[in-house]
């Protein structure tokens, strides 16, 4: 994760020391621990890689205009949590959606989704969100390899939905 996405998933801007990247890891933890928030499983992946690729960090970051990102991608999250069928990876910032897309495109549109049709895959990447400014093409592997990729366990409320469908 680049320093710039990892500061604005903790809210973080300006001169950053690693005290205020703890205190952001910190608020950020007790918004979006499982226990509190449904996307939580995944929402706290992206907080640990955000404050893993901030371990000790000093300086200026803007992250422009992505102020508020970890929040909307909760709720998006959120949105798309108790859906059958589809499959969400983390792959650094960004969240990937695959499997029974097609049933729920709507939705998907609705949360803030957008389609990646080289990769047959939706993503997630909240407005306002810089998009990068490599336009070179980039296989799913590749982007995996470089910055990491999660399939978290969405937590109770998916558990339950599996063991009801079964």
């Amino acid at each position: 994760m680049k320093v710039s996405d990892a500061a604005a998933v903790l809210g973080l801007s300006g001169t950053i020391t690693p005290e205020m990247v703890n205190e952001a890891w910190k608020r950020a933890a007790k918004i979006y621990h499982p226990d509190v928030n449904p996307a939580g499983g995944v929402m706290m992946k992206v907080v640990n890689a955000a404050r893993d690729a901030l371990e000790g960090f000093s300086g200026d970051v803007d992250p422009g205009e992505a102020k508020g990102y970890a929040e909307a991608l909760s709720e998006a999250l959120n949105a798309l949590l108790d859906l059958p069928g589809l499959s969400i990876e983390i792959c650094g910032s960004w969240a990937w959606i695959t499997g029974d897309t097609k049933t729920h495109k709507e939705a998907l549109k609705a949360a803030g989704c957008r389609w990646a049709p080289k990769k047959e895959a939706w993503y997630l990447r909240p407005d306002g969100w810089r998009p990068s400014r490599n336009r070179r093409e980039h296989s799913m592997e590749e982007i995996r390899n470089t910055y990491g990729s999660s399939k978290p366990f969405a937590g109770k409320r998916r558990a339950a939905l599996q063991t009801a469908e079964a």
